[in-house]
């Protein structure tokens, strides 16, 4: 299967426009690319087990993609770095946000393990992988683009935008989507909560944003967690 996200090269007179084409698009692209509102939700780990995680389990997230890079039938041409351990490996490419200009650079660390989702999943026992990603991806980075460790923010998303486990890096100067406090998580901080408390992210209550076409959202609101901004329940 090949992607379904692609890039394209436009005339000279257009080189201000970076353009992303979606093919075939589904309702989830749709959905993610509409305007609408959003909510913020405190996510206690029942929350998480009772209501996430069967919608991530139930819902169809294709990730045929990530699987493409990872076993080298995609993108294996523009790999930065990777490491082919099946525990603690990942492989390194570059954002298909990124347009190659080094102000705007954005790299996603992409582990091999296929049954990590997100932060929920990470315990002490995934420090090796975590911290191995962070150093290999930063020494990369610097020799191929001159950037110290200090000058990137790296950070994972909750919610992810897909549920399988992956690391940002950024140049720090860039202000890419999703860095916001209620999103991003520095890798940094998630490394010293896994160190304090080996199954911190099974514990904690974490924040997160999710928009109200989202049918998580739908699911939700039907547990009386979030309503729509009108106050009309989902029935």
């Amino acid at each position: 299967m090949k992607n379904v996200e692609n890039r394209c090269c436009l005339q000279l007179s257009t080189l201000g426009v970076k353009t992303t084409i979606i093919h075939p698009a589904t309702e989830k692209h749709i959905i993610k690319y509409s305007s609408q509102n959003s909510y913020m939700l405190d996510e206690t780990p029942d929350i998480y087990n009772n209501i996430v995680v069967p919608h991530i389990t139930s819902d169809k997230f294709d990730l045929q993609w990530v699987y493409n890079i990872i076993d080298h039938k995609s993108e294996s041409d523009r790999i930065l770095v990777e490491d082919t351990d099946p525990i603690n490996g990942f492989v390194v490419v570059p954002d298909l946000k990124w347009n190659g200009d080094l102000e705007t650079l954005y790299f996603l660390a992409i582990c091999n393990r296929r049954e990590l989702k997100s932060i929920r999943d990470l315990t002490a026992e995934h420090l090796p992988l975590l911290n191995k990603i962070k150093a290999t991806t930063i020494n990369a980075i610097k020799s191929k683009y001159g950037l110290d460790g200090s000058q990137l923010r790296i950070y994972l998303h909750y919610q992810p935008s897909f549920y399988h486990l992956h690391i940002h890096f950024t140049y720090l100067r860039h202000e890419a989507p999703g860095i916001l406090a209620e999103r991003a998580h520095l890798l940094t901080t998630v490394i010293s909560n896994l160190e304090l408390i080996s199954d911190y992210y099974q514990k904690a209550t974490i924040p997160f944003v999710v928009r109200e076409n989202d049918s998580l959202f739908e699911e939700l609101a039907k547990q009386n967690l979030l309503k729509k901004r009108d106050g009309k329940q989902i029935p």
